[in-house]
């Protein structure tokens, strides 16, 4: 642990950037108490505050840049896949898409304050076409609030997270078993977060192929659109489908036959929020709701652009 601190106090500028680089990029590594740290050794001139303020926005903005072409080449593939290696449970994706549109990139100010937020804002900047110039003014500026409100926390509080460093660097390799200790804990309860999480939505799910089954016989089943606006805003729709944005069923679908089929789709890892949305239908009687395996991805990839959808589906949907 004093090695710690030495390299702390002699390499520290470059550690604070290598740290909020990685946790910026997605690594589970907690950065901002490390920007304490280095606020509280700025004050005794153990450390230069310029220079650890200039070396976090440095990172941030690295990787605020990386996920943002991320986000402009790929769309919406690449939030599906922070989604899916994220420790957060699966509706971290869902939950902030239409936030972020209604605050537009201004949102990125706050951005790394939230978690789950942080994750998806920069990528569905270039996902929803921000222009570069602008993104680049609300990233720096939530990267100067984010950095600099860790470093002034370390000054104000420097007495005491003095006196932590000091009693760690007495307990030797026993400081650093319990820090590696408690990152381990974080990390179980998150994944024993998102395997709670999943274990609540287990529902009956339908495949395409099955799907595909019941529109060949003619059961017409109503397509219900799940996804958030911003993702419905990314990729068009299953051609009829009802878009489900509330928490109630539409009034027109409760004058509905309970025993027609429903499938629910969206475009998040694991049918989430298909799957959320499918049990509130049971819970209004529609017992044969279930979501789409696969969600539109497997629908586009059985339906591609060159190919017309089902005749059946067109048109179809709420009765007037």
């Amino acid at each position: 642990m004093p090695n710690l601190i030495y390299l702390l106090e002699h390499y520290g500028v470059l550690i604070v950037f290598g740290i909020v680089l990685v946790e910026q990029l997605g690594l589970p590594i907690p950065a901002f108490p490390i920007l304490v740290v280095a606020g509280a050794l700025a004050v005794d001139g153990d450390m230069n505050g310029a220079l650890v303020l200039a070396a976090a926005l440095s990172a941030c903005l690295i990787s605020d840049f990386t996920w943002f072409r991320a986000g402009r080449h790929f769309g919406k593939r690449i939030l599906r896949l922070l989604c899916r290696i994220s420790l957060s449970p699966d509706y971290c994706v869902s939950q902030t898409e239409d936030k972020f549109k209604r605050w537009g990139p201004k949102a990125l100010i706050v951005s790394k304050f939230v978690p789950g937020f942080n994750t998806v804002a920069a990528p569905m900047s270039g996902a929803l076409g921000t222009p570069p110039g602008l993104f680049f003014l609300y990233a720096g500026l939530g990267a100067l609030l984010w950095s600099g409100t860790g470093i002034v926390v370390g000054v104000i509080f420097h007495a005491s997270v003095q006196q932590v460093l000091d009693l760690l660097s007495t307990m030797g390799s026993t400081a650093l078993l319990m820090l590696a200790t408690l990152l381990g804990l974080f990390l179980l309860y998150k994944f024993l977060e998102r395997r709670r999480f999943r274990q609540a939505l287990q529902i009956e799910r339908i495949g395409i192929d099955e799907l595909l089954e019941l529109i060949e016989q003619g059961e017409e089943p109503l397509m219900v659109d799940a996804r958030s606006a911003t993702a419905q805003a990314l990729e068009p729709a299953v051609p009829g489908a009802l878009f489900f944005n509330g928490k109630e069923p539409v009034p027109a679908m409760i004058a509905m036959d309970k025993d027609r089929h429903i499938i629910v789709y969206c475009s998040c890892p694991n049918d989430v929020t298909a799957a959320q949305v499918a049990k509130l239908l049971h819970q209004h009687g529609f017992r044969r709701a279930k979501p789409l395996h696969g969600g539109l991805d497997a629908w586009n990839a059985a339906y591609r652009s060159d190919q017309p959808a089902p005749a059946s589906l067109l048109g179809e949907g709420l009765p007037s």
